[in-house]
């Protein structure tokens, strides 16, 4: 039996617990936030070093990355130093894999035709897989890096100008707080009534979940929300507000979709927990396991 775990600096009221079977290997898949608290996050860590198989980070990433240039977020390697035995993955390495696969196996399959589609993509630094993939296949992109991230209501309209402000902010960011730059803990629980007019614009809304519900606007009608990391009650949330279609890039394990550090961190337990994979390892992987997106049409599924 491999297990993973995902130590998270969200909410504990997200956590969540799985067996299942990937490939004739029996798994237990564990999520265990820690309110925002790093030190926690590291202590859970140093209990758990060299007992399990693989370790997912969650709720931060270990760098931000945009094209060629990547800039390390300094909470984000206070966490990945404690574990010195077992290997932890942030989950960058599915996204710039998994999540470019997802959409375009959403416009081979005829699902969403993105050509000349308004696509909202809360943070294009944490996703640049799933950026080019968009803008590949014809999407009308806005990057939401400076609204969400930094509370700056200044959308950016191509990649080319999400890698101009990242050269810019991404030394300067990586070196703050990570709470003074996306919601842990208590604040992942709150919704705040702003930035609605970038929702209200768009067709469809991407990227990470948090991101997303902080600034959930009042109605978000015939919406399609592209995203992973989402509860029961996160889609129960999504249907009242009107959102048509959930795609969550990760696929569903008992009623929950997980994040990709989880799913990441998987895949690495697959081949005995080495450290680090190539992108065509993990393309190759992802082609034998099969994951495809779970596709929720909200309006009509029965979520009782």
């Amino acid at each position: 039996m491999k297990r993973v775990v995902s130590i998270s600096l969200g909410s504990e009221k997200r956590d969540h617990k799985v067996e299942t079977t990937i490939l004739g290997e029996n798994f237990i898949i564990e999520r265990k936030g820690t309110n925002g608290d790093i030190d926690k996050a590291i202590e859970h860590i140093k209990e758990l070093d060299g007992k399990i198989d693989a370790f997912g980070m969650g709720g931060i990433d270990l760098y931000i990355v945009v094209g060629n240039r990547r800039y390390m977020l300094k909470d984000a390697k206070r966490i990945r130093e404690a574990a010195r035995l077992t290997p932890m993955v942030d989950g960058s390495g599915l996204k710039n894999t998994l999540e470019r696969k997802v959409i375009e196996y959403l416009a081979e399959n005829r699902h969403i035709d993105f050509s000349g589609k308004k696509v909202l993509l809360v943070s294009g630094a944490d996703r640049f897989g799933m950026a080019e993939a968009l803008e590949q296949a014809g999407a009308r992109v806005t990057y939401g890096d400076l609204i969400f991230g930094l509370g700056l209501p200044f959308p950016l309209r191509s990649l080319q100008a999400l890698e101009r402000a990242a050269k810019v902010m991404g030394p300067i960011v990586s070196r703050l707080p990570f709470e003074l730059i996306y919601p842990t803990g208590k604040k992942q629980e709150v919704t705040v009534d702003k930035f609605s007019r970038f929702y209200q614009e768009a067709d469809i809304i991407a990227g990470d979940f948090l991101f997303i519900r902080r600034y959930l606007p009042q109605s978000l009608e015939k919406k399609i929300i592209i995203t992973n990391t989402v509860t029961n009650e996160d889609i129960e949330l999504l249907r009242t507000k009107g959102v048509s279609t959930l795609i969550t890039t990760t696929p569903e394990l008992n009623g929950r979709s997980f994040g990709t550090n989880v799913m990441e961190a998987v895949l690495v337990a697959l081949v005995s927990g080495e450290k680090e994979l190539t992108a065509s390892e993990y393309q190759y992987l992802l082609d034998k396991v099969g994951f495809v997106p779970r596709i929720v049409h909200l309006q009509k599924a029965n979520l009782a």
